[in-house]
């Protein structure tokens, strides 16, 4: 995907309107006693980039943009999930995301700390990401595929693939036809 360069020297008062919006929201949501209807408004008041019908997000839970993050349906968040979406990030149906998980979008310029490197992430449809994995800039995860727990993900991952380790690398392809669409 993509790379984008955003200074942070320079003033970008959208940028920081989004991040006031996100923090506050944030601050709430993780306070809300889940299964509540105030829970459920301040869930689909936060991800305004879309929230899919029968999506869940379990607190806590950290995202500095959230207009960036865009979720579709029946797509499952576990506790501390962390999102650097300075880029978009992108979870498609049926995802899952384990507890622990992380998702970056950027980094910092290896000379100019003040510069961030920034390119979007793709959850594929129906893709699981295992517990305390990381999902770096840039990556697709593809239809079907499976994020082993801790794996640090710095290139994509082809559909119906297991990846584990740091960096992750593929170890099995799975039967896309025993899947349910």
């Amino acid at each position: 995907m993509e790379e984008r360069r955003l200074d942070l020297r320079i003033p970008n008062a959208a940028r920081s309107k989004e991040g006031h919006r996100t923090t506050k929201l944030l601050f709430r949501l993780n306070q809300t006693e889940p299964y509540t209807e105030e829970y459920d408004k301040l869930v689909h008041e936060l991800f305004t980039g879309g929230f899919g019908e029968g999506s869940r997000v379990n607190t806590p839970l950290f995202v500095n943009l959230a207009a960036n993050v865009h979720i579709g349906k029946n797509v499952v968040l576990m506790p501390y999930f962390r999102c650097m979406s300075a880029g978009n990030v992108w979870i498609d149906d049926n995802a899952r995301i384990a507890m622990n998980v992380s998702i970056i979008t950027n980094n910092h310029d290896m000379y100019e700390r003040d510069v961030l490197t920034i390119r979007d992430v793709h959850i594929g449809k129906n893709a699981w990401i295992g517990a305390g994995a990381t999902i770096l800039p840039g990556v697709t995860v593809g239809e079907n595929a499976v994020v082993g727990a801790g794996s640090v993900v710095t290139k994509d991952v082809p559909a119906n693939t297991v990846v584990v380790g740091n960096p992750a690398r593929a170890i099995k392809t799975l039967d896309a036809e025993k899947f349910q669409s």
